[in-house]
């Protein structure tokens, strides 16, 4: 089962795709409600489909090649999938800033200066679009500085904390 948030022109939807028998048919949970989708043509990328039958009704689609889009009933809206699934190592940096990856509030800090930190763990919670975000230390070290506490908002690039 693979889970996504998919935002079609500013509305999200939680998705989570459910392995069927058959190549062409899949069973989708949107935002818990199961629906039936069918490719007709199994065969070719997900982005080069053209139509598709949801819950029995055909539907003219069209993808973007690198899914930034998407084209239905002549309407074109911007598309983000963000797999939820997904763990990103985030590359060392050479001075250790953590910074915002998308803008937001931060709901926890979990850590204070002075504080030994491994790579990965968590040190504040960021929520944003309803979704709470795991900021983590991107190497093993000590905790520098906190720039940020709860009930801050922040945005995208701003520098939240730093790990020596």
């Amino acid at each position: 089962m693979s889970k996504l948030t998919v935002t079609i022109g500013g509305q999200s939807f939680d998705v989570e795709f459910m392995l069927t028998e058959s190549a062409s048919e899949l069973a989708v949970k949107v935002n818990g409600e199961t629906i039936q989708v069918v490719r007709p043509d199994a065969n070719q990328p997900f982005e080069a489909c053209s139509w598709m039958i949801i819950d029995g009704r055909p539907l003219e689609i069209e993808f973007d090649r690198d899914l930034h889009w998407i084209r239905s009933k002549g309407d074109i809206e911007p598309l983000e999938i963000v797999d939820c699934e997904a763990v990103v190592a985030r590359p060392r940096s050479g001075d250790g800033r953590i910074k915002a990856p998308i803008p937001g509030l931060i709901t926890t800090v979990l850590v204070v200066p002075g504080e030994a930190v491994e790579a990965g763990q968590p040190l504040l919670y960021l929520e944003a679009m309803k979704m709470q975000n795991e900021i983590r230390a991107p190497f093993a070290g000590k905790v520098k500085a906190i720039h940020v506490g709860a009930a801050q908002t922040v945005t995208r690039d701003q520098v939240l904390a730093e790990v020596e």
